[in-house]
């Protein structure tokens, strides 16, 4: 097992993290004070290769795998969450079009979201009945001829109001549960479809999070993702290839909070002197490279085409619940000027808050790493 990185994916990482810095940082705590939709800050994104970095050459993206695209949004998370949050969601929903897309799907709608001609793509599922257990989901789509129906109420999705194409999650067939539900390409300019209450939130508040209305949308048959049936297959793979960039996500925030501390404490030497404060300093870099082990691991197993359910979930509980002690642990060493909502320690506690709830709470994963040890038993 090589624990270095080879040197493609440390210059990848070196280019991510000038881009960052350059493009994405100065502006960020503006954006978030602002709740502002970073445009710049994803023109950059795409200009750089990074919105489609899973979907394959062949489909319009780069096909750079998930190790890169880990290593990536871990160093756009430390300059700016609410940008990585819309690049992971960009990402997810063309990987998703990329491996149950028909030829003209793919042509049609990855190009788009790699160049920004969409300024995002958007994922469906949740509603206000159903989040963690998706498979009880509400919402609708009844065949009419040649074209499907869609009714329904999707909340807490992200880019929601500025996606070109939303990948939404309905039922097909309502008495069939989890096999009755159906993926499908939804035109946002689409009659009926309309975005709804847009959520004031305590962190990523650059990253826009609305709920979409669907009123008898008509979607044609050909926008169907795959065949019916599959779309909780489909939403299941997405989550689960999410849950590396969520965790990727939290440990570049955790990093960057992490890194902020440590400059702090370097810096007055009445703190770095101080055992405690070096003991909280041990302990945050110490489980944020345990962190980032894990989804490295995760990421290289999807990467080789083997199962990687299980790690995704260790990774992301392990990530998430890690990047968030070490932003609290980095708020005590600044003290008071931790509160400053200037420091960019502020913000990071409040972005790395909801990573250990979407795409699955830290108690989800809990369950599926449980399943998963107890049925190999």
């Amino acid at each position: 097992m090589d624990l270095e990185l080879s040197p493609a994916h440390q210059a990848l990482q070196a280019r991510a993290r000038a881009v960052a810095e350059a493009e994405l940082r100065p502006r960020a705590a503006e954006h978030d004070r602002l709740a502002r939709f970073p445009e710049a800050q994803v023109r950059a994104l795409a200009k750089a290769g990074f919105l489609q970095m899973l979907a394959p050459t062949s489909a319009g993206g780069a096909g750079l795998g998930s190790v890169a695209y880990s290593l990536v949004i871990s160093e756009i998370a430390k300059a700016c969450p609410s940008s990585a949050v819309t690049m992971a969601v960009t990402n997810m929903v063309g990987d998703a079009i990329a491996a149950f897309g028909n030829q003209t799907q793919q042509d049609q709608h990855i190009p788009k979201l790699a160049d920004a001609t969409y300024w995002a793509g958007s994922f469906a599922l949740s509603e206000p009945g159903a989040g963690s257990d998706a498979a009880s989901l509400k919402a609708t789509a009844i065949k009419k001829g040649d074209r499907y129906v869609l009714n329904g109420n999707k909340c807490w999705i992200t880019s929601g109001d500025r996606a070109g194409v939303v990948l939404v999650m309905a039922k097909t067939d309502p008495a069939a549960g989890a096999k009755g539900i159906s993926a499908f390409l939804v035109d946002p300019n689409s009659r009926g479809f309309s975005v709804g209450r847009h959520e004031e939130k305590l962190g990523l508040r650059a990253s826009s999070t609305v709920t979409l209305v669907l009123e008898d949308v008509e979607v044609p048959e050909e926008c169907r993702l795959g065949p019916e049936g599959i779309g909780f297959k489909i939403a299941m793979r997405a989550l689960d290839g999410g849950r590396i960039g969520i965790g990727s996500q939290a440990c570049g925030v955790g990093y960057g909070a992490l890194e902020a501390a440590i400059a702090y404490a370097a810096a007055r030497p009445d703190l770095s002197g101080s055992q405690s404060i070096q003991w909280k300093l041990a302990d945050a870099a110490t489980t944020l490279d345990a962190a980032r082990l894990l989804v490295l691991r995760a990421a290289t197993k999807k990467d080789l085409g083997l199962p990687f359910a299980r790690e995704a979930s260790m990774a992301k509980l392990f990530a998430t619940e890690s990047a968030n002690q070490a932003a609290l642990a980095a708020m005590e060493v600044l003290g008071a000027d931790g509160l400053d909502p200037q420091h960019p320690v502020e913000r990071a506690l409040r972005d790395v808050r909801v990573t250990t709830i979407y795409e699955g709470t830290s108690e989800i994963q809990r369950l599926v790493i449980a399943r998963s040890v107890l049925a190999s038993a």
